[in-house]
């Protein structure tokens, strides 16, 4: 298994990152669901988030790090996601990369 990680800086508090990474996780669990299963995301520890989730019927797992001046993403990618790894890093800094530097809701 590749593992793929992506780091991307903010200038956010720690909380405000938390608090828009779960939100984002909540609008995910309903607006994919018909592309996404078995999303699952518990914080294990005040910085660090366990993700799983089921994507074209292959099974992922990643960690999020809340660090002060950074996010780092860490995604196990299967053999056949692999293949797509620069796709996906691309995805995760459009969209996590979006997630940080716009303003809250």
């Amino acid at each position: 298994m590749k593992k793929l990680e992506v780091k991307l800086p903010h200038e956010l508090s720690q909380a405000e990152v938390r608090a828009r990474i779960d939100q984002a996780v909540g609008k995910a669990r309903t607006e994919y669901s018909d592309q996404v299963s078995d999303l699952r995301a518990t914080w294990v520890s005040d910085d660090r988030l366990e993700l799983g989730l089921t994507v074209m019927s292959m099974p992922l797992d990643a960690e999020v790090e809340n660090l002060p001046r950074e996010l780092v993403v860490r995604v196990g990618l299967p053999a056949m996601a692999s293949l797509f790894a620069g796709q996906i890093r691309a995805g995760i800094e459009r969209r996590i990369g979006g997630l940080l530097t716009s303003q809250p809701a």
